[in-house]
């Protein structure tokens, strides 16, 4: 990560290679040093409720049954599933019949509590691993001026499915480029794993950009015209309108890494270091 003393705007030339292809030479880097939310887990057995609130439930009771994406855990607020430890937030997956499920875990988001537009937004972790694990953290857009998903926008700065332990991918959803539409790209780690070690996943977002981030690594850049390629014209760019609140969550299978296996091994943890965001 490099910060500056201020708010400076640069086109860099970025020699970056995923998958042996480059990413777009000329890409808009913005530096934030302004830290405005930090959450480093320090008390044993706390969540700062002042930042998160807990989901509660399989999505049946906010009229999204699996999440909207036919996930199978039942989401708790119990030290089973979320606590902190030794200065991590562990998020825990489970296989347990509760609730009508087979599967228990924990999602905490800040709606109402923080949201930011514009901004550096960073998570230290290690991810779990297995077949079926599905952690993710990431963004979705207010919504209290009563648009509803995709129209609000959601930027997934990291979701990984467990038994690919090398891959994370970065991804945008809004109007016209939602759900299997949505555009993504893959980051591929160089002899590492997710599950072993801690890496830090971020995203600059800037007016008309959003970066993507893993380590010190910029892997990838999306802005107005990537949409309107992707999509014939037919996409909308909404990250510009509002500001985004955060979510830190494990699903347990569904749409993308599908159930758990016989080698599954549970339960699995995801473990978070720290939380920042920075602005200008």
């Amino acid at each position: 990560m490099i910060l500056k003393n201020n708010y400076v705007k640069l086109l860099l030339v970025v020699s970056l290679f995923i998958m042996g292809c480059n990413t777009d030479e000329t890409q808009t880097v913005t530096n934030f040093d302004n830290l405005v939310l930090e959450d480093n887990f320090d008390v044993d057995g706390q969540i700062d409720t002042s930042i998160w609130n807990f989901d509660i439930g399989n999505g049946a009771e906010q009229g999204i049954p699996g999440w909207g994406n036919n996930e199978l855990q039942f989401y708790t607020d119990r030290t089973e599933n979320v606590t902190t430890e030794n200065g991590f937030l562990l998020i825990t997956a489970r296989q347990e019949a509760f609730n009508g499920s087979q599967y228990t875990s924990a999602r905490l988001q800040t709606k109402g509590k923080f949201d930011q537009r514009y901004g550096r937004f960073e998570a230290r972790m290690r991810l779990p691993y297995g077949q079926g694990m599905w952690p993710a953290f990431w963004l979705l857009g207010d919504d209290s001026d009563g648009e509803i998903w995709p129209q609000v926008g959601e930027i997934d700065i990291m979701e990984n499915t467990g038994d690919k332990p090398t891959e994370i991918f970065g991804t945008i959803h809004g109007p016209g480029y939602s759900g299997a539409e949505s555009i993504s790209k893959l980051y591929d780690l160089q002899n590492d794993r997710v599950d072993t070690g801690f890496h830090i996943y971020g995203i600059e977002w800037g007016p008309n950009y959003i970066n993507f981030y893993i380590d010190d690594v910029l892997y990838n850049q999306l802005t107005p015209e990537d949409v309107a390629d992707e999509t014939d014209g037919e996409g909308q760019w909404v990250f510009n309108d509002r500001p985004f609140y955060i979510i830190l969550n494990i699903a347990v299978g569904g749409n993308l890494p599908g159930p758990p296996n016989a080698d599954t091994v549970f339960p699995q943890t995801m473990l978070v270091d720290y939380v920042r965001v920075y602005t200008e």
